[in-house]
């Protein structure tokens, strides 16, 4: 797993990317309802803090092979994170404009995930 380049989880741009998107979030959810804190609220700070804890716990595994399962269980999270997130659009949580601009940020980590699991598979071949 060595490219001279990465010396950390924190150096992977999918990673920064995966922390932009848990922060937007966060600061997102801060104008829900109260009474959806320990619902929607807390639902979609969940997952997306899921999506680069997983990123950084594969990175620190010993093999390639783990790395690819924790990106792809960062994966689940991030479809899991757009699954909250259209619900807090229908539900009058989220504007539909709010709602879209994480999407993107998502489909986006969704992408890079996927890239940086196919390179890695290829690498051990």
């Amino acid at each position: 797993m060595g490219d001279a380049a990465i010396h950390s989880y924190r150096d992977l741009k999918v990673w920064q990317q995966a922390m932009d998107l848990a922060e937007a979030c966060y600061r997102t959810t801060r104008e829900f309802p109260k009474d959806e804190l320990y619902g929607m609220t807390s639902q979609i700070r969940r997952s997306a803090a899921s999506v680069p804890a997983n990123i950084a716990e594969g990175r620190g595994r010993e093999t390639r092979g783990e790395f690819i399962q924790f990106l792809r269980v960062a994966q689940g999270s991030v479809k899991e994170l757009e699954t909250h997130l259209l619900l807090a659009e229908r539900i009058g949580s989220m504007l539909p404009k709010d709602s879209e601009a994480i999407l993107e940020r998502c489909e986006a980590v969704g992408r890079m995930l996927r890239a940086l699991i196919r390179s890695l598979q290829v690498a051990r071949q």
